[in-house]
């Protein structure tokens, strides 16, 4: 394991290529990037990738910030939901995930999706 950190705020380039787990320790994939509200300037998604070989064929899925919690013992992100659930909600193409954000159908379609699990959709 890595140094754990002291700090309550983060660098986004720090949070990039993080681990996410799910509960039992199985490393599900990595956060991508970040997807930040511009107005609010909260955090809504954590782009989590996996999936592809060398870039083809790679799936980016937007979780939804609220699902994901730090855990510093095991210096990555856990999420409570099995890996198929997230291999089953809606993804993105690298060229999609530039339109996210853009208007109301991506949110609409992922808080549906998560709202399930505990996601709250942002304002």
């Amino acid at each position: 394991m890595g140094v754990k950190s002291p700090h309550e705020l983060i660098m986004s380039s720090r949070v990039t290529g993080t681990p996410v787990l799910n509960r039992e320790g199985e490393r599900i994939g990595h956060v991508e990037d970040l997807s930040i509200h511009k107005v609010s300037g909260h955090v809504i998604y954590a782009i989590l990738s996996f999936g592809g070989f060398l870039g083809i064929g790679e799936r980016f899925h937007p979780l939804p910030w609220s699902v994901l919690d730090y855990d510093p013992d095991r210096n990555g992100f856990v999420v409570s939901l099995e890996k198929k659930i997230l291999e089953d909600a809606p993804s993105l193409t690298r060229e999609e995930l530039e339109a996210l954000g853009a208007g109301d159908t991506w949110r609409t379609r992922l808080f549906d999706y998560y709202g399930r699990y505990g996601a709250v959709p942002y304002i």
